[in-house]
């Protein structure tokens, strides 16, 4: 997320009431999840294992519960929680708009495109021409839709991300900010649920095709011309390269990348990331002649005792 305009390092310390490292004028341009950082961001880590990961990312503002040596170039925000002060900047650049009509007034339709009866269409969501949604589908805000879309009944777009620290009081979640967007030509099947990323875009590459019930997580980039079928969960922060196919209830591990026009078979454990060009299954994931074979392999396995065991005596 950017901010409308710059901010210096005092002020965004006067926000949460920390102490900061570096100069007071300090120019802060955003804020962005470790995922999707650039310069002039601010990103927070709260644990000491990805301390060295967030100081030497591309933001220049780390908002971090330890005193440590600054980076040069960098600035420091000391927070005795991180993740409960990224949530309050959260607040304060993106605080939530409630919505008292069913299509907001701020919403853009292009020319052509036809909105169904009982559909929510939030603020500031954009939706191109010739598109179709069609009843009941809900298009939470600042979500981009292309052209020539089509969007079943009961999808909902754009709803938190499933993201939480973990207090002993309970669950704490981390606020969304960001968006979805969805490219041109892209069909979405009933019942999908797509989450806006943590301050970054969830996307859905031009001409993919998503079937019924499919989760997609937040700030996961789905390439173009990709076919996804039924029941599919696709984790947060993943990248599913162009013309992938995914086939029935596979699940995904999240961070992990599927390269170009692989082929995931159908109840797949996507454990990690794999190359492109390829056909999968199983879980853990694995080539799936090389699968096949161990699974041949296994039901010759009584036999083979067998033979043993006869051999023995």
């Amino acid at each position: 997320m950017k901010f409308i305009q710059p901010h210096t390092l005092k002020e965004i310390a006067s926000l949460i009431d920390c102490e900061f490292v570096g100069d007071s004028s300090f120019e802060v341009l955003g804020m962005n999840e470790i995922h999707v950082v650039t310069s002039g961001d601010i990103v927070f880590v709260d644990h000491p294992k990805y301390y060295d990961k967030a100081l030497s990312s591309k933001a220049t503002v780390i908002l971090i519960n330890k005193k440590v040596d600054c980076p040069e170039g960098k600035a420091l925000l000391i927070s005795d929680d991180p993740f409960r002060d990224f949530n309050k900047l959260t607040t304060h650049f993106k605080p939530f708009q409630a919505s008292f009509k069913a299509i907001s007034e701020s919403a853009k339709i292009g020319e052509g495109s036809i909105i169904q009866p009982n559909c929510f269409i939030g603020n500031n969501v954009e939706i191109g021409q010739n598109t179709l949604i069609h009843a009941n589908v809900s298009i939470f805000d600042d979500t981009i839709i292309g052209d020539n879309v089509v969007i079943q009944s009961g999808t909902v777009l754009g709803g938190n991300a499933f993201y939480y620290k973990k207090r002993p009081e309970g669950y704490d979640q981390l606020r969304s900010s960001g968006r979805v967007v969805i490219k041109n030509d892209v069909h979405i099947g009933s019942s999908c649920t797509i989450d806006r990323g943590v301050t970054g875009d969830t996307t859905i590459g031009a001409g993919s095709k998503l079937d019924n019930l499919i989760q997609v997580g937040h700030d996961t980039i789905i390439g173009k011309k990709c076919l996804i079928a039924s029941q599919t969960g696709i984790a947060g922060c993943c990248i599913i390269e162009d013309e992938v196919t995914i086939w029935g209830q596979v699940g995904t591990n999240s961070g992990i990348t599927i390269g170009a026009k692989a082929v995931i078979l159908g109840q797949t454990g996507v454990t990690k990331s794999v190359e492109g060009g390829k056909t999968y299954f199983g879980t853990p994931i694995e080539e799936s002649r090389t699968k096949l074979k161990e699974l041949v392999l296994l039901r010759k396995l009584p036999a083979i005792i067998k033979d043993l065991k006869e051999n023995e005596s």
